[in-house]
């Protein structure tokens, strides 16, 4: 038995890891249905109590219970954030294909356009809807059969055409990208989980939303103008009594049992004896929104783990209470990683009322300074906003100007006189990338040009679990099927299949859920497809094993020789039908790509358990000295 250790301990550790991985997947089945049915019995209690209660009121207390339970056990979020994801199709939600109106855009560029361009820009929209070519190209294309020059309506004189095309282009490109960080940053306020936003083509956006259930307001949502804003972030000596007031709430209503009536301020001198889970007791808001003692600012740290707790904490009616009325906390729209590798965001706390809006912005540019070779990035107002801007940065010098889009900070710079003219410099980005970030920013004050919902798909949570329960049944039914013909057929050898054939699917589920890979219904049909080639690797080779047990061979040779035999045939079929796999999930989307990513993992898991699992219990049979008995 010990020429088997290793592959025997190889095998036992594939199957540990893939169930380690289901775990959480488990765990949140039965976690979710534990508070489904708490919500239900508050439910019908606050309904007792309070009938004339509204539809908000009860979903407000309801949504607080639930994060209530959540921040009572953590492993309750975690298991949910590191379960397996499930496609629009199992969850329920809405598919959106939005298409960035690039007429509109190049209308809006055009510098005094007339009726003969309208015609055009309007001739070449339509063309573009019934072909995959550009909307520039076309206009360009229309433009020059008139007799004119691009220069008459973009760029300068001095420019080439080729130029113009170029420069367009890259608008366009841009306008597409400031419209996908302006949708993923409002998905991501909005609270969708597991979200897909990605760009199909030149100028489309493909956008799903799981487990979304009001339509109507994720479409607001979406193709709305986004709000960018300019506040002054508060200083230290206001938000140091406001975080001590939340953490004072917080530790009176987590307490269990009445103890000393002290402080709850933060003071390094008192707190340094405490160990790490009595500082979380007595310092609820501290011990995870974290202030640097050696920093001026009051900005707490947050790590990512932590924020959505953050996030319950400042919902809570009592600590909504204890915020000022003139301020409100926002969270980094992106958070950075520490020294550690962990993401930390950091918390402001900010002026409620902006002290300017981004539509007074009109260009944005990110750069290298050419004294300092840093990243920085200038913009520029118009008359309206240069003048506003240059009586805000004149009253407050010395303090912070946070660029706020859709309540998510993106950049909080130091103001270091007045600003007058409406031209800006920002500095202190880490490298031009982020620069180019902020550019994207400043210039979304609004989306560039009008999205357009071309195709909406909504599946219903009731249809979600109805396709959960045909695809859980059809694989179970398959799974049986296959596994009773085998033993059926094959006989000993039928069993040995079958023990292959559940790791397959043990392997296939485990690397999905590791992976965090979302399972689609076509995704279900990949591993009932999976199911059965599977059995075919097992099937070609029994079927050589037989033919060399027809010609006398003892049993040991005939398993060494019908493995071998085998290899080239299974792994021929296998390999074309991987790189089908890789063609489909490169050039395919949505539930295509749900098809070939479980279709993909199965045929490594077949071959990993027709290679290895079916040949060593078939070599440990021979090394006992059992007959190998092929139906």
């Amino acid at each position: 038995m010990k020429e088997f250790r290793f592959r025997i301990l190889m095998i036992i550790g594939v199957l540990a890891f893939s169930i380690y991985l289901l775990f959480p997947t488990f765990a949140d089945i039965q976690n979710t249905n534990k508070i489904k049915k708490e919500l239900s019995l508050l439910t019908e209690d606050l309904q007792k109590s309070n009938p004339t209660m509204s539809e908000a009121e009860l979903n407000d207390l309801l949504q607080i219970r639930e994060d209530s339970l959540m921040i009572i056990d953590p492993s309750i979020r975690e298991n949910r954030e590191n379960r397996m994801k499930l496609g629009l199709d199992l969850q329920g939600g809405m598919y959106l294909v939005m298409e960035v109106n690039t007429a509109k855009l190049l209308e809006k560029l055009a510098k005094d356009p007339d009726d003969e361009f309208k015609v055009l820009l309007e001739s070449a929209a339509k063309e573009a809807q019934v072909s995959d070519a550009d909307v520039v190209e076309i206009l360009a294309s229309k433009i020059t059969l008139a007799g004119k020059r691009l220069s008459r309506y973009f760029g300068s004189i001095r420019e080439e055409d080729a130029d113009i095309i170029s420069k367009l282009k890259e608008q366009e490109s841009d306008a597409v990208t400031r419209a996908i960080e302006i949708i993923n940053n409002r998905v991501n306020q909005y609270g969708v989980s597991e979200p897909n936003i990605q760009k199909q083509g030149s100028r489309r956006i493909i956008v799903e939303l799981p487990g979304i259930a009001k339509e109507e307001e994720a479409k607001r949502l979406l193709q709305g103008s986004a709000l960018l804003e300019f506040k002054i972030v508060k200083e230290s000596n206001f938000t140091i009594p406001v975080m001590n007031r939340i953490d004072e709430i917080l530790a009176a209503n987590f307490k269990n049992e009445s103890d000393s009536s002290s402080s709850n301020v933060i003071d390094t001198t008192s707190t340094s004896d405490l160990t790490e889970e009595q500082f979380a007791k007595e310092h609820p808001f501290y011990s995870i929104a974290i202030i640097n003692p050696q920093s001026p600012y009051a900005d707490a740290y947050v790590k990512e783990s932590d924020k959505n707790k953050v996030t319950t904490f400042l919902r809570r009616p009592e600590v909504k209470n204890a915020i000022p009325d003139n301020a409100e906390f926002l969270f980094d729209a992106k958070p950075f990683t520490s020294q550690e590798g962990v993401n930390i965001f950091r918390l402001y706390l900010v002026n409620k009322e902006a002290e300017l809006t981004g539509g007074v912005i009109v260009d944005a540019m990110a750069n290298i300074d050419q004294q300092t070779t840093e990243p920085i990035v200038t913009m520029q107002m118009n008359s309206e906003g240069a003048r506003e801007w240059a009586r805000i940065t004149g009253s407050n010098i010395d303090k912070r100007c946070a660029i706020v889009l859709d309540n998510a900070i993106y950049s909080a710079p130091t103001i270091q006189g007045k600003i007058p003219g409406g031209s800006s410099r920002i500095t202190g980005m880490a490298d031009m990338n982020e620069a180019k970030l902020l550019q994207i920013v400043l210039k979304a004050g609004a989306l560039p040009a009008p999205v357009d919902i071309i195709e909406e798909r909504t599946v219903g949570p009731s249809l979600g679990q109805d396709s959960i329960n045909k695809g859980f049944n059809s694989t179970m039914i398959g799974f049986f099927l296959v596994a009773i013909f085998m033993i059926f057929y094959y006989k000993k050898s039928g069993v040995i299949s079958d023990l292959a054939l559940f790791v397959t699917v043990i392997m296939i589920m485990g690397v999905l859920a590791g992976f965090q890979a979302t399972l689609t219904l076509p995704g279900i049909a990949g591993i009932i497809l999976t199911i059965g080639m599977a059995v075919d690797a097992n099937v070609i080779i029994f079927e050589r094993i037989r033919e060399e047990l027809t010609t006398g061979k003892t049993s040991k040779a005939a398993v060494d020789s019908g493995f071998a035999n085998s290899y080239s045939a299974i792994l021929d079929s296998n390999i074309t039908t991987f790189f089908t796999g890789i063609i489909l999930y490169q050039f395919g989307s949505g539930p295509i790509q749900g098809f070939a990513l479980t279709l993909m993992i199965g045929i490594v898991a077949s071959l990993f358990s027709a290679f290895v699992v079916t040949r060593v219990i078939f070599d440990m049979l021979v090394a006992k000295g059992n007959k190998i008995n092929i139906g």
